[in-house]
């Protein structure tokens, strides 16, 4: 798996902190943009946390590019619907040699890990066989499987970054989809560390679990987690 930040919103902090103060000034926006130093953001910034005025970080977005996970990942990532994707297309794209992501748990099992590549060879060479009978790609893609890699961009704003990061950073999460919203927190918080410093699992921001019976019973800590 590898994630890229191509681009955010510039300067987000400052966007967020006069969107939000200009909802309470007389002041134009133009003022308060230039009013607004780095302590009154991170002031005012902390404060919209405290009164759960969110929707001032639906100003700022985040462009991802994110590559060499599974399909499997990709369904599950395009249910979170406040947010723009474009992914490589199976029905233009030859997938006669596609590369498989392994799940841990079969990579670490011999008999497991020979079976599964078993099968994926047995896959590519029916989609090579229906490609070669005259099977558009578009049919011949039926075969494949979850596991098939994939590359797409996604944005998304602030706003729905944290819930994404409530809902995929936790440990009940699927293996990969919780790998990649850790790794995307990570990459988000270099460029705007005070937006995001109140983000992730509702363990780890609340200190509570909103699983109910279905709780981990494993919290995450503010010292396990490593902003940098």
């Amino acid at each position: 798996m590898k994630v890229t930040l191509l681009a955010y919103t510039p300067e987000p902090e400052r966007v967020v902190a006069t969107a939000a103060r200009l909802c309470y000034s007389s002041l134009t926006a133009e003022d308060l943009w230039e009013g607004l130093n780095p302590e009154k953001r991170a002031d005012f910034l902390g404060k919209l946390w405290t009164y759960g005025h969110f929707s001032p970080f639906e100003h700022v977005s985040f462009t991802l590019a994110i590559t060499g996970v599974s399909r499997a990942l990709s369904h599950q990532l395009v249910r979170h619907r406040i947010a723009s994707y474009s992914q490589r297309s199976q029905r233009y794209i030859d997938e006669v040699n596609f590369d498989a992501v392994v799940p841990p748990t079969i990579a670490h099992d011999p008999r497991a890990k020979e079976e599964f590549e078993m099968v994926i060879r047995k896959i590519r060479e029916g989609y090579r066989t229906l490609v070669a009978l005259g099977a558009p790609k578009e049919d011949a893609r039926y075969l494949l499987p979850n596991a098939c890699e994939t590359q797409l961009i996604m944005t998304m704003n602030a706003r729905s970054l944290f819930n994404f990061f409530q809902l995929r950073c936790c440990r009940r999460a699927q293996w990969e989809i919780q790998e990649l919203a850790w790794e995307i927190r990570r990459q988000v918080y270099k460029v705007a560390p005070i937006i995001f410093s109140h983000s992730g699992p509702q363990c780890l921001v609340k200190g509570e679990c909103s699983e109910g019976t279905l709780t981990c019973g494993h919290p995450y800590s503010k010292d396990e987690v490593n902003n940098e």
